[in-house]
């Protein structure tokens, strides 16, 4: 798990340009942590060095933040690997990556397309054949930004929990061209040209990683003050990640602790402390710190709570 300081720099950069954006949006305190957000950071690391992963950090805990929204990710991404092991091994279910593209719409549209969309998608799954074949889902809405058309497009990343006789029935099976039907239908838009479907490969870190991040990519709504207005008035206060059946049982073990028992523990041994300090641009690293023996034992042998982002 070795951390690349250039990654907390780049976050760091961008969410002092969050900052600007944001400040219209929240009260003093807030705007508080925000500022501070990550100034300091606890890195604990093996003798080489070479394995360093964050012990403690100041977060604002914003969504929009750049550096928590990817933290989070990295975590979420971890939580939707356990309820897949789980759902795969105790339900003997299969699953399938489902993309519901939609057309770009302006600035003023946005809101109201996500309300018509969610409507939508209601629908699809009550239609009796998608019906049978879903035994839960996580659904993320996405927004992405168009800067040469300064348009907006959001669309939805479906995670579907099937039997396994999903894929070799052909009165359960559901086609692309089936699902475009049905997508076309109950958004009553003639116009979406596609979606995407595919079976999940186990533990595709790249594809649980794009289901768990944010909403929006920070090199979107970070474009202008205009742009972040839009996606913060359209993404605050919804859920990102919606679960259903299946996954939202899984969700609730995954939260009691239920599902410790599929994570892996960090092999490390740690045995020193090294703190970075926020300066304007950069950080900057303090000396090496011995660990104390009561600090090795809280911090070696842990699980490991989050992936490593595909890159």
């Amino acid at each position: 798990m070795c951390y690349n300081m250039e990654k907390y720099t780049e976050k760091k950069q961008r969410n002092q340009v969050f900052q600007k954006f944001i400040k219209r949006h929240i009260g003093e305190n807030q705007m508080d942590l925000v500022e501070d957000c990550n100034t300091f950071l606890s890195f604990v690391a093996d003798k080489t060095l070479e394995k360093q992963k964050l012990y403690k950090a100041n977060s604002c805990k914003n969504r929009f933040c750049p550096i928590c929204a990817w933290r989070k990710a990295r975590k979420d991404a971890l939580g939707l690997s356990l309820m897949m092991q789980y759902i795969k091994q105790q339900e003997k279910k299969e699953f399938i990556f489902l993309t519901l593209t939609t057309p770009n719409v302006q600035n003023e549209q946005l809101e109201d397309e996500i309300k018509h969309y969610n409507k939508s998608f209601k629908k699809m799954v009550e239609r009796k054949k998608v019906k049978s074949i879903i035994k839960g889902y996580v659904r993320k809405l996405e927004i992405t930004y168009n800067k040469k058309r300064d348009d907006y497009n959001p669309h939805f990343h479906v995670l579907i929990a099937v039997n396994k006789s999903y894929f070799t029935d052909k009165r359960y099976y559901i086609s692309q061209q089936e699902w475009l039907d049905l997508w076309r239908d109950v958004t009553g838009i003639s116009e979406i040209t596609q979606v995407q479907v595919q079976k999940i490969r186990q533990n595709n870190n790249k594809e649980l990683y794009e289901m768990a991040k944010y909403s929006g990519k920070d090199s979107d709504y970070l474009i202008n003050q205009k742009v972040f207005d839009a996606f913060y008035k359209s993404l605050k206060g919804k859920q990102v990640l919606v679960y259903s059946g299946l996954f939202k049982e899984a969700k609730k073990k995954l939260k009691n602790g239920d599902l410790d028992y599929l994570k892996e523990i960090d092999p490390t041994e740690y045995i020193y402390q090294i703190f970075y300090i926020w300066k304007q641009k950069e950080y900057l690293a303090s000396e090496l710190y011995d660990l104390t023996e009561q600090e090795k034992r809280e911090i070696n042998h842990k699980m490991i709570d989050e992936i490593e982002e595909e890159q």
